[in-house]
């Protein structure tokens, strides 16, 4: 199995990139977060005629929103809402008597990493706590599973391109970065991109549309993820992340994540 995961940054707007990296890619499986469409102007059409015609849709006017795109069948789907919000923000899905898919796109948190001050910042952490108790008590770590998706922290010091410059930045705050290893420890989750990227490597996924030369500069974090449970850990054959498509015309900020599977 091939999933790729991909903060789209508005489906509709970005639609053509969408249906570029579906036939370089292939995937089997495309996860997208920030689609920023409601279920009935998501552009599922035009991606099941280009080969994809299972869809599982969360979305929103505007804002957030998720979506499962797949080429093999999709069953037993799931859309859970976290802090008692309907925001859009999970999806799941059983792909063809295969593993259980995971989309996720965690709260950013605002500008300030307080939660006493920054509601969103709050509503961040608190959505983290929510996924690592519904993950922990819902869901087995025995069971084959793939949780993907912008989970808003660049987790390690080479996950971002100043550790000591971003300590203080939301994304990569301590308590950030520990919310996150709970979540992680819930089911036993693997991170399948540092199975073959080895973690004292730079990786990024994400550059600010703030940088005149994004490339050049590089100040990158990765945002974007891909876990699974153990079942799967010993097919994990490939992951990288498409930096080129970061370059694309009207590209999203984010790059989307590949990673190949044995199941």
């Amino acid at each position: 199995m091939r999933i790729v995961t991909w903060n789209i940054n508005s489906v509709r707007l970005r639609l053509p990139l969408v249906l570029r990296l579906l036939q370089e890619l292939q995937p089997d499986v495309l996860c997208l977060q920030e689609t920023k469409a409601i279920v009935d102007v998501f552009p599922g059409a035009a991606l099941a005629e280009a080969g994809w015609p299972h869809q599982l849709v969360a979305g929103m006017k505007g804002y957030n929103g998720v979506a499962i795109v797949s080429r093999l069948p999709i069953e037993e789907t799931v859309s859970r809402e976290f802090c008692g919000r309907t925001d859009a923000r999970h999806v799941a899905a059983r792909i063809d008597d295969g593993p259980e898919v995971h989309n996720f796109y965690v709260p950013a948190g605002g500008d300030v990493p307080d939660p006493a001050v920054n509601d969103k910042f709050a509503h961040k952490l608190e959505f983290l706590a929510e996924m690592t108790t519904w993950l922990g008590t819902d869901r087995s770590p025995d069971h084959p599973m793939i949780l993907v998706g912008d989970l808003n922290i660049a987790p390690l010091e080479t996950d971002v391109w100043s550790h000591k410059q971003l300590l203080n930045v939301v994304s990569h705050t301590p308590v950030e970065v520990e919310a996150l290893d709970k979540v992680q420890a819930s089911a036993g989750w693997i991170d399948a991109v540092r199975k073959i990227v080895p973690p004292e490597e730079r990786l990024y996924s994400w550059w600010s549309y703030r940088a005149k030369d994004w490339s050049a500069a590089d100040k990158g974090r990765r945002l974007d993820h891909v876990w699974v449970t153990p079942p799967l850990d010993g097919g994990i054959r490939h992951a990288e992340v498409i930096r080129d498509a970061r370059g694309w015309e009207k590209a999203s900020d984010h790059a989307p994540v590949v990673v190949d599977l044995d199941l």
